[in-house]
């Protein structure tokens, strides 16, 4: 298999933007042309998973034939490809939970085109090698992910989405000044090369300037605390198929460059930004489970649940041993599948309301009719709360485990006791939905549960047979270990 090979995953979905567009008057084959071209992007990825896994080494193609530092480089490494295959999943469901939809978003003409846009920033963000071509593919997805919130049937979705512009423009600005002081200090903007440059002197000046924006910058992405104010609305107001690939994969952007920042670019002097990450994580968990708990709408109820979510994430990433590495990309998966899940029945359930919304007072017994739903978000908010078979034990024994082995007790015992809040909300908003009597409530049809099914029914699997993901995990955790050989592997 070649390098070229790597531009697949990326260039599929890239070319499905113009293709879609000019299918734009008719629906039906627009729809399963992006269908099927996500698919099919989905499976060159895991054809580059394999080859990434056999070969252990990275898959790099050098845009140009111009040799890094020069030139575009674009890198499939393990942890690159493990976020692409997680992102893709998802987007696959998401796609398919969009054919059952019965928004009317989704037969805009510009719909498919713009799904497959957000598709391509998030593949080219993970996979890029480059300081700045990561900040293009994130400016790739917030255009796409603000169009989509715009002309979501919900009356609050312009609002919502200049929230998003704004704030993600305010994130742009921080992202460029890091950008240009890391370049003014040490001259390059390839992520092998600024790694090993910074390496070697990071006492430079603009260093510690360039640390502070992107930090600042992907606190902001990753919606964490105390940054995370313009999601709940944002996600509430969005299409159901777009707020569910919002709240659980484009969060994951900053997840990712807290990722390369703390074991590649900034390793000597990571130890501050691992603390903040430590302190913003536990916040997060404490701020996100109360605001899930005290919401009136399930929608703004899962957003906040993600907040929590996230810190775990980060306090994963703080704790900096192998283990918790290997924890935190497992929970990221997990909740990916998990949270994609659960916004998409909070959705079908508000597209059997009388009235289209997921406010509580709306969708209260809504639920009776459809028992199979009833099961699936019983199932997802299991996942959530840790319970087993379901795959978010597995994420948060590791992160568990991994706070006894660094001897954080104290972070651990806080977030520990504000995961029960999890199981409160969760619980609450089963019963209301699904058990509370409303005379008002009729049966109606709605958006279809297939997709929600396949993510919960990949989630009870992961949580019964997790050896394959975390076996992924503990491998990608080891190479972020040794930063010395991604650098040697791309500037050999």
């Amino acid at each position: 298999m070649t390098a070229w090979f790597l531009l697949l995953p990326l260039l599929i979905p890239f070319g499905g933007v113009p293709l879609t567009l000019a299918l734009r008057k008719r629906r039906r084959v627009q729809s399963a042309l992006a269908l099927g071209l996500m698919l099919t992007s989905l499976a060159f990825t895991i054809g580059l998973l394999r080859t990434v896994l056999t070969t252990d080494l990275p898959v790099t193609v050098r845009m140009g034939s111009w040799l890094p530092p020069f030139g575009i480089t674009l890198t499939a490494d393990p942890l690159g490809v493990f976020m692409v295959l997680m992102s893709q999943i998802v987007l696959s469901a998401g796609l398919i939970y969009s054919l059952g939809s019965t928004e009317k978003v989704v037969q805009y003409p510009t719909f498919y085109p713009l799904f497959l846009a957000l598709a391509t920033g998030l593949t080219g963000a993970f996979l890029t090698g480059d300081l700045f071509n990561l900040f293009v593919f994130a400016e790739i997805i917030v255009i796409s992910g603000a169009v989509l919130t715009a002309i979501a049937d919900d009356t609050y979705g312009v609002e919502a989405a200049y929230k998003y512009f704004y704030i993600s423009t305010l994130a742009s600005v921080l992202f460029l000044l890091g950008i240009g002081s890391l370049y003014v200090a040490h001259g390059t903007l390839n992520l092998a090369d600024l790694a090993d440059r910074i390496a070697s002197n990071p006492s430079a000046p603009l260093t510690m300037a360039g640390m502070a924006f992107l930090t600042a910058t992907f606190l902001i992405k990753s919606a964490a605390f105390p940054f995370h104010f313009w999601q709940p609305d944002f996600h509430a107001a969005a299409p159901t198929p777009v707020s569910a690939m919002l709240s659980s994969l484009v969060v994951k952007v900053g997840v990712y460059g807290f990722l390369r920042m703390t074991t590649l670019l900034f390793v000597e002097g990571a130890e501050l930004l691992k603390t903040l990450l430590i302190i913003v994580g536990v916040a997060g968990v404490i701020y996100g489970g109360f605001g899930a708990a005290g919401t009136h709408n399930v929608k703004r109820m899962l957003a906040y649940s993600t907040l929590a979510q996230i810190g775990f994430i980060l306090v994963g990433i703080g704790w900096g041993t192998p283990l918790s590495l290997a924890a935190a990309l497992v929970f990221t998966f997990n909740h990916a599948l998990v949270k994609a899940a659960m916004l998409m029945l909070a959705g079908a359930m508000a597209s059997r309301a009388p009235v289209k919304s997921a406010a509580f007072d709306v969708v209260v017994g809504v639920g009776k009719n459809s028992p199979a739903a009833g099961i699936l978000f019983l199932l997802g908010g299991m996942a959530l709360a840790g319970i087993p078979p379901l795959n978010g034990f597995i994420s948060k024994l590791m992160i568990f485990w991994s706070g006894v082995e660094a001897a954080q007790y104290v972070p651990l015992l806080i977030i520990g006791i504000a995961s029960i809040l999890t199981l409160t909300y969760v619980i609450r908003s089963f019963v209301k939905i699904w058990f509370e009597p409303n005379p008002k409530a009729k049966e109606k049809a709605g958006d279809h549960l297939l997709a929600p099914a396949l993510l919960i029914a990949l989630s009870l699997l992961i949580g019964i047979w997790a050896e394959p993901l975390v076996s992924f995990s503990q491998i990608t955790a080891a190479w972020l270990g040794d930063p010395a050989f991604y650098i040697a592997a791309i500037l050999r």
